[in-house]
């Protein structure tokens, strides 16, 4: 009886497994000869551009100090570094022998030309909802830039999250395939945002949080989550900014990387802002309708002015006495660049009371750009925000940011900020 019993478990494992093998392999599709730039539209390939940019493209695939778009780029998960792959028209070792077909499939499906599943770290779950019409003009525009010769770096996944073939249970757990879907009872404006922020720009692979397994938590879409040592903060109400992120705040900062309300673009969001900039004010537009109705800033819009004026003068109150130590030292190394005299605070000078980076749960953002600064190229042109991580230790640090705590927030202090500022550091250090 036993015997029959694990001859049938056996069996019946088996079975699966030849099921499961079934539904994962995927053919090979054909390669092609290298299509001309010339043989593609002039307008489809610069539509291609405008949402190769929209999509940040050039943000992942492309390493630091490397050649645009051929890869090398490092992405840390906690199944190890994924480096991202060369989408030049090289033949050998980017895309060049991919027909628009394959290139199709990638994009909609997350399956490379060879028919091994991608990595979920390349957003296809996104990606999967743009129309045919734009991903043609994606290929084209790739197609059409200068192939160059970049090999694939080998990626530090351990077994057997290695194994492609396992992508395909992954993808049967978290992965809906399907183009976008436009809601009939929204404007017309609102979906587009929608189109641009579940598809293209694939807003949530950084500002949702992500389960065991790596993938977003739906039910916590635009949640906020931990990247690369920085913060992406939540899209919706929950964000704990003292003023909303209202339609004219969320314009004001996708298109310029500038908000009076809540700071620069820094960091990771700053290529965002700057890949944006390939798109039509129009797109701007859209995306803004679709994140105000997202966080409900329509109904806490009468508020604002009340929110601001409540924020700054309790920062103004909480301050301290000129003689306090740490007062000292904020005046000393800070205050001549964020001081506002009055409750309408200047884009160019960020008021601390009201910037997210200092009402967030964790330190990380408020660290990060203590110690790197923001360069010329990022947030506001013509202003900086110097690199204090050379000038100021790590206690000196800690100090500031809680100061910044108590004085500009009533939310309770950050446990850890030595330990945190000394591994952010750490990180700053390797990356340069």
């Amino acid at each position: 009886m036993f015997k029959k019993l694990l001859i049938a478990i056996v069996a019946l494992g088996c079975l699966g497994l030849a099921g499961f093998a079934a539904l994962a392999w995927r053919p090979a599709i054909a390669p092609v000869a290298r299509p001309t730039a010339g043989s593609f539209a002039p307008e489809l390939v610069a539509r291609g551009e405008a949402l190769a940019g929209g999509g940040y493209c050039a943000a992942c695939h492309t390493a630091k100090g490397g050649e645009k778009f051929t890869g090398g780029y490092a992405m840390e998960t906690p199944f190890g570094a994924i480096y991202s792959t060369n989408i030049t028209p090289d033949p050998e070792t980017g895309i060049g022998s991919w027909s628009e077909t394959a290139f199709r499939r990638a994009m909609h499906e997350g399956v490379s030309r060879d028919g091994s599943h991608l990595l979920p770290v390349f957003s296809y779950d996104h990606f999967t909802k743009l129309s045919d019409d734009d991903v043609r003009a994606l290929y084209a525009y790739f197609m059409s830039r200068t192939p160059v010769r970049a090999p694939r770096k080998a990626n530090g996944i351990p077994f057997p999250f290695n194994i492609r073939y396992l992508q395909a249970g992954w993808k049967l757990l978290f992965f809906a395939p399907g183009r976008f879907k436009p809601d009939a009872e929204k404007s017309a404006e609102w979906n587009r945002g929608a189109y641009l922020a579940l598809g293209l720009s694939h807003c949530g692979a950084c500002h949702t949080p992500r389960n065991l397994l790596g993938a977003e938590i739906s039910g916590n879409a635009y949640g906020g989550a931990v990247i690369d040592n920085w913060v992406a903060p939540p899209l919706t109400a929950a964000n704990p900014a003292p003023a909303p992120w209202t339609y004219e705040e969320l314009y004001d900062y996708l298109r310029t990387g500038t908000s009076k309300l809540h700071g620069t673009a820094a960091g990771p969001m700053f290529p965002v802002v700057q890949g944006l900039g390939a798109l039509p004010d129009s797109d701007i537009h859209a995306l803004a309708t679709y994140f105000a109705d997202l966080d409900k800033a329509a109904d806490r819009l009468p508020y604002v002015s009340g929110a601001v004026s409540l924020a700054m003068s309790s920062a103004a109150a909480k301050q301290g006495a000129p003689f306090d130590a740490d007062a000292q030292l904020y005046t000393a190394a800070c205050a001549s660049c964020h001081y506002n005299a009055t409750n309408a605070p200047l884009a160019a000078r960020p008021d601390l009371a009201l910037n997210s980076a200092v009402h967030l749960s964790d330190p990380s953002n408020l660290i990060q750009v203590i110690l790197r600064g923001i360069s010329s190229a990022e947030g506001t042109p013509d202003f900086v925000m110097p690199a204090f991580g050379g000038a100021l230790s790590d206690a000196d640090v800690a100090r500031i940011a809680a100061y910044l705590r108590r004085t500009r927030t009533s939310l309770p202090p950050w446990p850890d900020l030595a330990a945190r500022i000394a591994e952010i550091r750490r990180h700053i250090n390797a990356a340069n």
